[in-house]
């Protein structure tokens, strides 16, 4: 096992190739959360900053752990090829579409249906270990683009508020995950 402060250049190739990564967050309270992130909107804007596009999905619990409790650990585990499991360990900021900071970000990426964070993520630890344990798999390719996009796509803007407003304003413990602006 080997840590850092940041990235360095094998460390952030080696992220730019998964096609899939991890986030956990927590708050002080309640259920900790896993979610697997698709279609890589991931972008290393430094070597102790990582910024990501979040989309709209059943909950919503990340960005009400970031609201409550700063921190996050993203992890990318090699699949293909020689084995690694590489974790990013931080503090993030949750902006939403309304946030000025959103929009000057959002064209890092391709625009997408469903779009409802960006996570700016600060690192202050990174940390590899071998990852002999995890398998090797192939991978075919993304969902994504075939069922989610156009999910929320056909939605149009006010059926996506619609959808925030039922199932990704508030987290499975009752914490307000901030996408719904104070009226």
């Amino acid at each position: 096992m080997a840590t850092a402060q940041r990235l360095n250049p094998t460390l952030s190739t080696f992220i730019e190739k998964q096609p899939l990564f991890f986030v956990a967050t927590a708050a002080e309270n309640g259920r900790v959360n896993m979610s697997p992130k698709g279609m890589h909107p991931l972008k290393i804007m430094a070597p102790d900053r990582i910024v990501w596009l979040n989309l709209s999905g059943s909950g919503n619990e990340t960005a009400a752990h970031i609201a409550k409790v700063n921190r996050m650990t993203l992890m990318f585990c090699a699949f293909e090829g020689s084995a690694m499991i590489l974790r990013c360990y931080g503090t993030a900021t949750a902006l939403h579409p309304r946030d000025d900071k959103f929009e000057a970000l959002s064209g890092l990426f391709e625009p997408m249906a469903g779009s409802r964070q960006i996570f700016d993520m600060h690192i202050d630890l990174v940390q590899t270990s071998c990852g002999t344990g995890v398998p090797l798999m192939a991978y075919e390719g993304q969902r994504g683009p075939d069922e989610l996009l156009p999910y929320f796509a056909d939605m149009g803007e006010d059926g996506l508020q619609d959808y925030w407003k039922r199932k990704n304003a508030v987290s499975l413990d009752g914490l307000d995950t901030g996408l719904i602006a104070p009226e």
